[in-house]
């Protein structure tokens, strides 16, 4: 489920609510979401990486770093 969720939100670029509507639960999709993007000052702070999806987790993938974001 968690692969399924994650996999819709990074390679697919679908919201929490296009996930929903897709038959996940939506309070889980809502916090995996917070947590992913929580978590991206951590992907600003690594150095660059190997590309293993057809994403590119560093250029393809870039939200503000402010305190409050929410996409």
């Amino acid at each position: 489920m968690l692969d399924a969720i994650l996999k819709g939100l990074i390679e697919r670029d679908l919201g929490p609510s296009a996930l929903a509507a897709e038959g996940h639960d939506p309070v889980v999709v809502d916090r995996i979401w917070r947590l992913l993007e929580g978590a991206e000052y951590k992907r600003r702070q690594a150095p660059p990486g190997v590309k293993i999806t057809s994403r590119n987790m560093s250029r393809e993938r870039r939200y503000p770093i402010v305190n409050g974001f929410r996409g």
